[in-house]
């Protein structure tokens, strides 16, 4: 190991490193089972994320901080007085995580609250709690006090009695734009913090300029990495009309590409939903959509006979008032629809959602990307990317798809108060000049200066 490799320092001795891939490889297996993701994605992004913002969070453990600050105290005239802000934990947390990326969720929600010196009552969903379980259990044994995170498996009312409780001093919440409005009632009666991450329809602008080799994987990929179970899913994906056969066509063949299967194989591209609900649900778009008129050139219904699986599938001739153009599905379905050049139109139909979450803008044209980028409403754009996440880079929404952000150093601020104190420090008779008063070491002053 180099001396300036800091990663490798983190790592520490060869023991460690066996222990840490070994934990690892089993919350990766536990994903699988409970989540029904390839494995091989669950050790590649979500453990892995998982770690990067552990790693990142236990960083600013030591540098809360807070100022300074020189005030005037202009109704003390001749008095001194040091003031300053610090930073203290906000209480107990009540934290609510979904089930498309469960443990991922759980580490975006425990890194910046333990950096902050909170305690924590975790309610995973009720379809994906062993990760949660297990990083408990992992936690305990790497010396963390018991009590400092609890973690509380339920149904929807635990959630919703979590959020209520008196004992709760903010409540954290990750999932649906619906659940989020009941969060933020049963939070309302003690005025509890609430910070919310939910729902997002996200439109993706693919320009005639773009790099196809680029654009058209990178797109494909922006709806259908983790069987469009995203809440930045980019699923409506605006075409200018001069490529729209084309991109279609590539998108297509992208989504005919995937193998489709069980998460534990490991030629397995995409696996099955997470649940029957969600599987029903999105069928139950997809039967909407093509009963309405619209066309599906790839997928349009399940994958096999067996488990949740459902066909990656690109949808055109879809009109905006369409359900599954204005509502999440959150599910391998994208929508293909043509712009023209000459108008402005996709900006609008663009922020035409209650959605504010995320946005893609695939160009050669530079200019033009941060023009676009900066008039689309949303909380993260990605410009000839998609799906691009840091533990440094804030991620969250505007509109209905929540309020404040995760990640970065500003997570913090989630489960901190500023506390302001003010110390009086000594007072000075004052000197009147012309009916002011004015701090006896400014005499020299006056009298020079005073005609």
């Amino acid at each position: 190991m180099a001396a300036d490799d800091p990663v490798g320092a983190r790592q520490g001795d060869p023991s460690h490193r066996r222990s840490d891939r070994a934990a690892r490889g089993e919350l990766a297996l536990l994903e699988t089972l409970d989540n029904g993701k390839p494995l091989t994605i669950a050790r590649a992004a979500d453990v892995a994320l998982s770690a990067d913002l552990f790693h990142y969070m236990s960083g600013w453990a030591t540098k809360i901080e807070g100022n300074t600050i020189p005030i005037s105290a202009i109704t003390s005239p001749g008095s001194e007085f040091l003031a300053y802000t610090r930073k203290e934990p906000v209480g107990v947390v009540g934290q609510i995580i979904p089930w498309n990326f469960p443990l991922l969720m759980v580490a975006w929600k425990l890194g910046p609250a333990l950096a902050a010196g909170v305690t924590v009552v975790l309610k995973p969903a009720e379809q994906t709690p062993l990760s949660a379980l297990r990083l408990g259990d992992l936690m305990l044994e790497a010396g963390l006090p018991a009590g400092v995170v609890n973690i509380v498996t339920g149904f929807g009312d635990a959630g919703a009695a979590l959020a209520a409780h008196d004992g709760v001093d903010k409540v954290a919440f990750t999932g649906s734009t619906e659940d989020g409005r009941l969060i933020v009632r049963a939070a309302a009666g003690k005025l509890k913090k609430v910070t919310l991450e939910l729902g997002g329809k996200s439109p993706q602008v693919l320009c005639k300029d773009a790099d196809m080799d680029v654009a058209i994987p990178g797109a494909a990929n922006g709806i259908f990495f983790n069987q469009g179970q995203c809440c930045n899913a980019g699923s409506r994906l605006y075409i200018e009309r001069d490529v729209y056969d084309e991109v279609v066509q590539g998108i297509s063949d992208e989504a005919r590409k995937i193998k489709v299967g069980p998460g534990l194989d490991p030629e397995t591209q995409m696996g099955p939903l997470t649940s029957a609900e969600q599987h029903d649900k999105v069928l139950g778009y997809l039967s909407s959509g093509l009963g309405s008129g619209a066309r599906a050139p790839a997928g349009g219904g399940r994958a096999g006979d067996l488990g949740y699986s459902v066909q990656p599938t690109v949808l055109t001739d879809t009109t905006p008032d369409m359900k599954l153009v204005r509502e999440e599905i959150f599910g391998p379905v994208v929508c293909a629809i043509p712009f023209h050049s000459e108008d402005d139109d996709v900006i609008q139909s663009g922020n035409d959602t209650n959605y504010g979450l995320a946005s893609g803008i695939w160009t050669r044209d530079i200019s033009n990307a941060h023009r676009t980028a900066h008039r689309l409403r949303a909380g993260t754009v990605w410009i000839n990317c998609y799906s691009v996440f840091d533990a440094a880079m804030r991620f969250g929404g505007c509109k209905e798809s929540g309020w404040g952000r995760e990640m970065g150093h500003n997570a913090l601020d989630n489960y901190l108060e500023t506390k302001s104190v003010v110390t009086h420090l000594a007072s000075r008779k004052p000197v009147r000049w012309r009916g002011l008063a004015w701090p006896r070491h400014r005499r020299h002053y006056q009298e020079k200066k005073a005609p």
